[in-house]
């Protein structure tokens, strides 16, 4: 089954894909603590102008050669038409 155009995986694999997550974030020095905050702040800013799907966002960090990455997977409900603009 596609959700989002990804298909559901077997534990086997999302396992390796946790791992290779864990390594990337190894490599990059991004704590999982570091990550955590960062997918709270996009939450904050995104839902200033959408309802997202909180439980199905993923934020990732990827690498691929001598690239990194951040990946984010955010679903989204609704726009937000009238939208308050702060100034300063």
């Amino acid at each position: 089954m596609k959700l989002f155009g990804k298909e559901q995986q077997n534990s086997k694999t999302m396992a390796k894909e946790r791992l290779r997550l864990v390594l990337v974030q190894d490599r990059t020095n991004v704590s999982p603590e570091l990550l955590q905050n960062l997918k709270e702040d996009l939450i904050a800013v995104i839902t200033k102008y959408m309802e997202i799907d909180e439980k199905a966002l993923e934020v990732n960090i990827d690498s691929h050669e001598d690239q990194v990455a951040l990946i984010a997977n955010i679903p989204i409900k609704n726009v937000k038409r009238s939208v308050r603009v702060q100034t300063n």
